[in-house]
């Protein structure tokens, strides 16, 4: 047997496998994150929130309560809320 005895693997063979594990495991973790991240299909949290109006100034329907922008009472007598 020669004192060079050359290993089965080459050093550079190593860093290929590693670059293609630490791709393969980068890809996955990107797949992952994308997943994750997806905005839900239920409707965005302003959309569940009623737009609510209240007026009572000068020239507008006193004491008019507004939801969504429908009319839906009046409040005689009250001038602010």
């Amino acid at each position: 047997m020669s004192p060079h005895v050359q290993s089965p693997v080459r050093p550079g063979s190593l860093r290929l496998v590693a670059a293609i594990a630490l791709r393969g495991a980068s890809i996955g973790l990107e797949r992952m994150a994308h997943r994750l991240a997806a905005p839900s299909m239920g409707p965005p949290v302003e959309a569940q929130v009623p737009h609510v109006e209240f007026h009572a100034e000068a020239g507008a329907l006193e004491g008019a309560l507004y939801v969504d922008g429908q009319l839906v009472a009046w409040l005689p007598g009250v001038s602010r809320l």
